[in-house]
């Protein structure tokens, strides 16, 4: 058979290429988790209801937008929101919560002027009022300065925490006090205009991340490593350096990516399809729009997977190609009798259509709040769901290996991966879940054991199911039987699922989920889940006396 009959015939054409569109009607309305809310700087007691395991102790940190209009200025967008900090401190089995907004130079500078002096991704600041005509067109030939307001996840580097973005800003601060402390550029340390708000940690603290560099070479894909320990104190990135740069497909249109995978040996960057148009981005603020117009869908690109020796910094020759797919986060990287298993959370779209949404839609979640909702149901129908898939890359292709037949002899692995040409394997995914997921409007935030089985072999997975626009459950997912198991109850909606192992474990879900969960039902409602990861059943909740809003990431 030729090569393209034997795709076929592995690949046909049904073969998981439901897009998972919905038809649901009746969504109740989430306005209310996306609004400005004040924060609550000094600890409060929390009312706890069932027990809270006596072993987890410690601070469960979360990060999300919290603010969203300055004056009478607005947002446009969900991303934009000023960075809201909030820890939930545990104690045997006692919770106290306090909340704080960084203070970013974009936060300081803008309750200054009572009004957005900074951009964000989808929110172009206007020129000021009190200049005059002249004056205010020609800010609109000044470059746009890169945002401090790091409102997506918590980070370690060296031991210490750090608030991150994807600009190339971060912000130290203190997990104790939920203080603002440094602000650190990565550009000081290294050519990268920016990191990625999800690092890899080696098990000594080695820190590896991504970030990408424009120059005489085009559009650079950089793998960063920072060491594990400080040679001086109050040292931030010192020692950072670029292990290998990837080149971009299209040098004037990089691909957006928002994480990376890592196993024991390899780091895996996957050049995906939705593109930054650095075109549209550099001319953004001249033509008065927001930098998310620079993103854009290519359909008709396939996915690359680059995989490199993050030892040796020895980039592969061959390169893994899939059919388009848009991610955002990976689950977990392993290396397994010479093949590299690589799980994520992902869309597999072919369609201009398809393409559009993820642009317009995934990245464009909640944009113009009040408006948006109305429409909620209408937007929700017409997003691809992203489910867990699997790919499997055979590390050992060299001119020998044969063409026309899959590679892939994992015995329990139905994903595959066939030599196409020299340096080329094409690989198609094999699905870790069952039709049920469907029902649950697929998953995101996945989350693992990751003390322990980051970059190993594992089995359990957790994350939210998305049967609306924001999280409504949680998932707890064996990739061995692929089962589910389930957290939900109406009107609820769970942030991302964390999971903290129960000391001395000896199974990889002996353990405790922690996820904070709202309701626009009901004011001042907000409460820490605490399930047990064995039979995700839940074990307690702490009740917070607050309003908070949705928001992404978390840490424990």
């Amino acid at each position: 058979l030729s090569v393209p009959a034997v795709l076929n015939k592995l690949y046909p054409s049904s073969r998981n290429e439901i897009q998972r569109y919905s038809t649901v009607r009746g969504l109740e309305s989430v306005e209310a988790l996306v609004r400005t809310v004040p924060e609550t700087p000094e600890p409060i007691e929390t009312r706890v209801r069932g027990q809270i395991p006596a072993w987890v102790n410690g601070s469960f940190l979360r990060n999300g937008p919290g603010k969203f209009e300055f004056g009478n200025d607005k947002y446009n967008h969900w991303f934009d929101g000023m960075a809201l900090l909030h820890q939930f401190k545990i104690e045997a089995g006692v919770v106290s919560y306090r909340s704080r907004f960084l203070r970013s130079d974009s936060y300081n500078t803008n309750c200054e002027h009572n009004r957005i002096m900074v951009s964000e991704f989808g929110t172009l600041a206007m020129p000021d009022p009190c200049k005059n005509v002249f004056q205010r067109f020609l800010s609109r030939f000044e470059m746009p300065k890169a945002t401090d307001n790091a409102s997506v996840s918590f980070v370690k580097y060296k031991g210490d925490y750090y608030v991150s973005t994807e600009t190339n800003f971060m912000r130290r601060v203190d997990p104790e006090s939920l203080d603002t402390m440094d602000k650190v550029d990565w550009s000081k340390f290294i050519a990268v205009n920016g990191a990625t708000a999800h690092p890899h940690y080696d098990p000594d603290g080695t820190t590896y991340n991504m970030g990408n560099s424009y120059g005489k070479q085009g559009s650079l894909y950089n793998i960063i490593r920072v060491p594990s320990e400080k040679g001086a104190a109050g040292e931030t990135l010192e020692g950072a350096q670029v292990v290998c740069s990837i080149p971009a497909v299209d040098k004037m249109k990089p691909s957006y990516y928002h994480s990376f995978a890592m196993s024991e040996n390899y780091v895996i960057f996957i050049e995906q399809p939705i593109k930054l148009d650095l075109l549209k981005i550099l001319t953004a603020k001249v033509r008065g729009q927001g930098l998310s117009e620079g993103i854009c869908w290519e359909p008709k690109q396939d996915t690359v997977f680059h995989v490199c020796n993050k030892h040796t910094g020895q980039l592969s020759s061959v390169k893994y190609h899939a059919k388009p797919l848009s991610t955002f986060h990976q689950i977990n990287a392993f290396e397994q009798d010479g093949f590299l298993v690589m799980d994520l959370g992902c869309s597999c779209v072919r369609l201009q259509s398809c393409g559009c949404v993820i642009v317009c839609v995934c990245m464009g979640l909640c944009a113009q709040p009040g408006l948006f909702f109305l429409f909620h149901f209408q937007m929700y129908n017409s997003l691809c769901r992203a489910f867990p898939r699997r790919f499997v890359l055979p590390l050992s292709v060299g001119p020998d290996t044969p063409t026309a037949l899959n590679l892939n002899t994992l015995p329990d692995s139905s994903a595959t991966a066939v030599k196409t040409g020299e340096g080329k394997v094409f690989c198609t995914h094999e699905d870790l879940h069952n039709s049920d997921l469907v029902d649950y409007g697929g998953l995101e935030f996945p989350q693992i054991n990751y003390a322990h089985y980051n970059a190993r072999k594992y089995r359990y997975f957790y994350g939210c199911g998305f049967r609306h626009l924001l999280g409504d459950s949680l998932l707890k997912v064996d990739i061995e039987t692929k089962q589910l198991k389930v957290w939900k109850q109406p009107g609820l909606f769970p942030s991302e699922p964390v999971f903290v192992p129960a000391p001395g474990a000896s199974e990889e879900d002996d353990g405790v989920i922690l996820s904070v969960v709202l309701t626009p039902r009901q004011d001042k409602s907000t409460f820490l889940l605490v399930l047990d990861a064995v039979s995700f059943e839940e074990l307690g909740r702490a009740e917070v006396p607050v309003n908070m809003p949705y928001g992404f990431h978390g840490y424990f």
